[in-house]
């Protein structure tokens, strides 16, 4: 029986000859798995590391921002310079200033730190929360599952900016109310897609197995169902910190957020909405700039993770 070639771009015509390939005269040996350069599967590839690499490295910069330039600026918050109301960006003021004469650049990041801060704290919250929500709700099926998932609906249903108003108005001013507000709100998102993960992990062999030699609920729970569900729990929570952060601001800036002496980005776009018709346009563009830098940072971050988690979506990428 004449032997194969391993040669690609030829191909073998059963009498040991080998004829080229009418796919291309490439005849360089590669080992199998070997991605061509230039073909659509690395393209995708090196698309998806793209977006991670610059995900990865806007997020750092930002936080290392948050944390660091009001730390060497010498932030106050409760200081003002009349002498220097509303300058235009410059080398002294790389933002410019505010209506009180505030360094823009400094409060700016600031309050990026306090935003987020404040949005992981609620991504943490909702993650818990939704995680164990859905993991019940899947374990249990039935017409638990159906009552609980009617719950999800309902939350659902109401606006989460109103829930979130009516929440904070109890306590206005109040940071924990800020960040029960949002974190008791954006939960359903996790538990609906928990819930879908624990359904699927429910008929497989080892999960049939544990409760056929005896394990309880409980054990199955927490043995076999909620480390498998970590990885789509996380993807969630990465996608609720962006959602926290714009919740975040348009709280502050309507004035039911944090309070107004604390530096956020919601409370300096609220302070610029009227300077902008002054002819202040950097109170609002820079904040605001720095607000889309955050989201499409993690949005890089949470697509190439969503990409890598799924099976399914890689093979497709594949082809």
């Amino acid at each position: 029986m004449a032997e194969l070639t391993t040669y690609r771009g030829e191909r073998s015509d059963g009498g040991g000859a080998a004829a080229p390939s009418a796919v291309g005269k490439d005849r360089t040996w590669r080992p199998a798995g070997h991605r061509r350069p230039g073909t659509l599967r690395a393209r995708a590839s090196w698309t998806g590391r793209g977006r991670l690499v610059a995900g990865l490295v806007g997020l750092v910069v930002l936080v290392l921002g948050a944390i660091l330039i009001p730390w060497l600026g010498g932030l106050d918050q409760g200081a003002v310079d009349y002498t220097a109301v509303r300058q235009p960006p410059s080398l002294a003021h790389p933002f410019g200033t505010d209506a009180v004469g505030r360094d823009l650049f400094l409060r700016s990041f600031a309050g990026l730190g306090v935003s987020l801060t404040v949005a992981a704290s609620c991504a943490v919250i909702s993650t818990v929360i939704g995680t164990l929500y859905g993991a019940l709700s899947g374990l249990l099926g039935g017409w638990p599952d159906r009552i609980l998932m009617r719950a999800v609906d309902g939350v659902n249903a109401v606006p989460h900016l109103l829930l979130g108003i009516v929440i904070v108005a109890l306590y206005r001013g109040s940071v924990p109310a800020v960040i029960a507000s949002i974190g008791l709100t954006h939960w359903t998102t996790v538990a609906r897609v928990v819930r879908s993960e624990v359904l699927s992990l429910r008929s497989r062999p080892y999960v049939d197995a544990a409760i056929s030699g005896g394990a309880s609920r409980r054990r199955v729970l927490g043995r076999h169902l909620l480390p498998a569900v970590v990885p789509p729990a996380v993807l969630s929570s990465v996608l609720i910190l962006p959602h926290a952060v714009w919740h975040e601001t348009a709280l502050s800036f309507l004035g039911l957020g944090l309070p107004p002496h604390l530096a956020s980005l919601g409370n300096i776009l609220a302070e610029g909405r009227q300077a902008v018709l002054l002819g202040s346009w950097w109170i609002v563009v820079f904040p605001s700039a720095l607000l889309a830098a955050t989201t499409l940072a993690v949005a890089g971050i949470a697509a190439w993770w969503r990409d890598r988690s799924r099976p399914r979506r890689r093979s497709e990428m594949a082809l």
